[in-house]
């Protein structure tokens, strides 16, 4: 163990005395507003008033991307009381630390660090780094930390002004961790050392943004040895101290009150992960190749269990309320774990793939998918309880769904690793350095690599592909071998080229600049080096990230193109770069570069969907999943119907203007500072009029109903029915009536259907059914009477007289119908009103009926029952 400044007898110093959250009841968010209002102050004031208004805080900050908001859940009521929208974020990832007063945001889109005043919900100060992976704030209390893990520098700042706070503290580049243990102690590790530190903050100045009085900075307190140098090392820090996971060679190294402690994790075949911050004395490491938790106890003894499922999208496990959670982001679903690693519970959750964060604050556990409108709470009693971050009584509606996302890919075969690529080693003042490109994992994510030679044997982290080997004799000639290691055993092992150590070595560039082109290669240039007497031949190029480090490339020349695709998009890296002679000596490494972040144009957008919008002519919706960004955040998708353009900031549109019932094509792709990238392409049509096709028809003595078909052209019809001198029938797509009709007579129904795009039609001859009736004559009291229903009285009037016109005029009547004879009826005329007592039970009209006798001639409604319930009204008037 070294250290930096001097520790106690056990090697750890104890932290300086920090201002301490006081601990009281809950009240209502109403109360903690009167409360600022009445002392006139902002949540982000750091005074011993913002002391009492943080005790009533139980709450976290949870981040939403497709609404770009925060929403505060309460974890008493598992409710959201505020919502804010963060300007520019949409889609974008952001990572929130908080503490009870301070809320600090990195966009890894762009970069950006903001503070939010959580009294009025602004940003009141905003400061740049570099966008993607590398950089990680950290809070505790009144202290703001910006790490950047690929230059290695810890940098303080002035929360209420994001001021730097003195100067910062530098590590080598290619740092891992930094985060706050509960003494208030950040932790960083140093991957090529093999060490872990601490750091303490600086007291802030009484004026936010003010420089603290001459010599207060951040401090680096405490340094340990945990691994052997370029391990691969992963750090969760404790509630006082921190655990530190060797990926290399599977061990666990806890490091508290100034003492450490290794527990070895047998049996761990693939790389293992730790949450940021782990709570209480139990750290579970979660192997994710395996679906595995190792749960290491206080005393260093070690448990196992195993997560259901399939696959390696789970999240670290994390410690709460002696329970463990462990998020399975390829189905939504959290599990839970009691201390014995017996399932007890899962959360189903929004029950859709995608990240999910978990986080320990305020005595509950917070569980936030930020792609879902839901999120969960757990209590300290292991209650869960769901909550809706987009309530629509704080603020604004729901947005629309997210689509989901694809399917995961299927699952490789898994074998032992290939052997690693391009093995070089270039020779140095009794030493070497060996690089190499990674191996073909098959499979199985690589947990190591073995370099072998010069009697030594080292093995270093997967993501550590460099590494420099001493105590060589200058003039000896070495060579070396380095074979990778996965679940499934010892890949080939690769040799490199022979070197011989010497003490004529060049000096290395003076510098180094690097520069990320919009093509995706990243442009590495130096001056020319001082070859010493020597000629140098070529420059070795190393690009270092957050925690790992490899080599990017040899060339000739004072300048290197680093391909497309080789360097991660959206992290961040820098460069060193190593001199060689034509003998084989090589210098040591430059200077670091600056930091920069390769990026290309955005994929295409996926899961394009193009419809048909059924109420608006020439008009289609457009919706699609956003383009991967390719290390530069997306401003703009350009979309293309048709040949009608536009530019959209959203993932979804409507384009009209088109032609009725046009097949259209429809392109869209995604723009970042590279430019368009790859396009997307489907097809769609406009809504187009109807067509009708009749498919049958009947009618009744006044009605006539036709069945038929509707293509509604992608819109939505409506129907209807008329004929001349019919009523006209609407409502059904498949069969109308039309009423209203004379009986017996021939028509012709026009059906049409009608959406946005216009009307179409179809016709269907159908005649009305004849209406008839029966002529009746009942016998009277009276035999005389009765002989005018009997027989046919020449030179009299008689029973069920015909009539060529609606009177009974002796010079008129055309003949004599016998009752029960059946006569098909026309229309109906007003006449002569006709008393029937002998004939119809006194049935008496002034209603004469037109019927088929002798042609068209009447007779009394009063000597006829129509058919159908003699109901007059069913004929038309003539």
């Amino acid at each position: 163990m070294t250290t930096i400044e001097e520790v106690t007898s056990t090697g750890a110093q104890p932290p300086r005395p920090r201002s301490r959250r006081l601990r009281g009841g809950l009240v209502t968010i109403g109360t903690v507003a009167a409360l600022l209002a009445a002392m006139g102050l902002t949540v982000l004031g750091l005074g011993a008033a913002d002391n009492a208004v943080a005790n009533y805080d139980a709450s976290s900050w949870l981040w939403s991307t497709t609404r770009s908001e925060m929403a505060r859940v309460n974890g008493i009521t598992a409710r959201v009381d505020t919502r804010t929208e963060v300007p520019g974020a949409r889609r974008h990832q952001m990572q929130v630390a908080q503490t009870d007063r301070l809320l600090i945001l990195r966009d890894l889109n762009t970069g950006q660090v903001s503070s939010l005043d959580l009294a009025t919900l602004k940003i009141i100060a905003t400061t740049p780094t570099a966008p993607g992976l590398g950089v990680n704030v950290a809070l505790h209390d009144n202290d703001a930390f910006v790490i950047d893990a690929v230059q290695g520098i810890v940098r303080q700042l002035d929360p209420r002004a994001l001021t730097p706070v003195g100067e910062p503290v530098r590590y080598p580049p290619g740092i891992t961790g930094g985060a706050f243990d509960g003494a208030g102690r950040l932790w960083v590790a140093v991957p090529g050392e093999g060490t872990v530190s601490a750091v303490t903050a600086a007291e802030l100045p009484e004026t936010p943004g003010s420089a603290p009085p001459a010599g207060l900075s951040p401090k680096q307190i405490e340094t340990y040895e945990v691994a052997e140098p370029s391990h691969e090392l992963v750090v969760s820090t404790l509630d006082d101290g921190v655990a530190v996971l060797d990926r290399t060679s599977a061990s666990l190294v806890t490091v508290q009150a100034g003492r450490t402690q290794r527990a070895d994790l047998k049996g761990m075949t693939a790389p293992g992960s730790l949450p940021p911050r782990t709570s209480g004395p139990q750290v579970p490491v979660t192997v994710t190749g395996e679906r595995t938790v190792h749960v290491v106890h206080d005393g260093g003894e070690v448990r196992q269990f195993t997560v259901p499922g399939a696959g390696e999208q789970l999240t670290p496990a994390v410690a709460w309320a002696g329970r463990f959670y462990c998020a399975d982001e390829s189905t939504g679903t959290v599990y839970s774990f009691d201390a014995n690693g017996q399932l007890v519970d899962t959360i189903k959750g929004s029950g859709r793939p995608g990240p999910i964060e978990l986080e320990v604050r305020e005595n509950h556990l917070f569980i936030n998918p930020p792609n879902s409108s839901t999120a969960q709470v757990v209590d300290d009693k292991n209650q869960v309880r769901e909550v809706n971050k987009y309530a629509n009584d704080v603020l604004g509606g729901d947005p629309p769904p997210a689509p989901p996302p694809p399917p995961p890919p299927k699952k490789p075969k898994v074998g032992k690793p290939g052997a690693p690529r391009a093995v070089t080693a270039a020779a140095g003042n009794a030493s070497a350095r060996v690089s190499w490109q990674p191996a073909a994992a098959n499979g199985a994510e690589i947990t190591k690599y073995v370099v072998e030679g010069a009697g030594q044997r080292h093995e270093v982290g997967a993501n550590q592909r460099s590494l420099e080997i001493t105590e060589l004799t200058n003039g000896e000639t070495y060579t070396f071998e380095v074979h990778a290691v996965n679940a499934k055993g010892d890949g080939p092992a690769k040799r490199s080229n022979p070197v011989t150590p010497t003490a004529e070595v060049p000096d290395p560039p003076a510098s180094v600049t690097a520069e990320a082109r919009p093509d995706g290669t990243v442009l590495v240039k130096w001056p020319e080096a001082n070859g010493q007497g020597n000629t140098v031949a070529r420059y070795s190029v190393t690009a270092t990230s957050a925690g790992a480090s490899a080599p990017a490339g040899d060339s000739t020349k004072t300048e290197l193109v680093i391909p497309a695709g080789q360097l991660e998009y959206g992290t961040q890296y820098a460069f060193t770069v190593v001199s060689v002679t034509d003998k084989g000596a090589g210098s040591k490494a430059s200077p670091v570069s600056d930091t920069v972040v390769p990026f290309t144009a955005p994929d295409k957008p996926t899961e394009l969907r193009a419809s048909t919008v059924a109420d608006q002519p020439g008009t289609v919706a457009v919706q699609w999943v956003p383009a991967v960004d390719n290390g530069r955040p997306v401003t703009k998708y350009l979309v293309d119907v048709g040949g009608k353009t536009s530019e959209v900031t959203d993932v979804q549109t409507t384009v009209g203007g088109l032609g009725d019932g046009q097949n259209v094509t429809v392109k869209v792709k995604a723009v970042n500072e590279a430019g368009p990238g790859a396009e997307a392409t489907t097809t769609a049509r406009t809504v187009a009029a109807p067509r009708v096709t009749v498919t049958g028809s009947s009618a009744d003595v006044t009605s006539v109903t036709v069945s038929f078909t509707v293509d509604a052209g992608g819109g939505n019809a409506t129907c209807t029915a008329t004929v001349s001198g019919g009523s006209p029938a609407g409502g059904s797509c498949s069969s109308l009536r039309v009423t209203g009709l004379t009986p017996g007579t021939a028509y012709t129904v026009t059906v049409t259907a009608s959406n946005a795009a216009g009307n179409g039609t179809a016709t269907r001859a159908q005649s009305t059914d004849a209406l008839y009736g029966i002529a009746t004559c009942n016998n009277g009291s009276s035999g005389a009477e009765a002989t005018y229903c009997d027989t046919d009285v020449a030179g009299k009037r008689n029973g069920n007289e015909i009539f060529s016109v609606p009177q009974q005029v002796n010079a008129k009547q055309v003949g004599w119908a016998k009752p029960g004879t059946r006569l098909q009826a026309y229309c109906r005329v007003q006449g002569e009103e006709v008393y029937a007592y002998i004939y119809n039970n006194d049935k008496r009209s002034t209603w004469w009926v037109q019927v088929n006798y002798s042609g068209k001639n009447y007779i009394p409604w009063a000597w006829l029952n129509l058919e159908g319930g003699d109901n007059i009204n069913l004929l038309p008037t003539c």
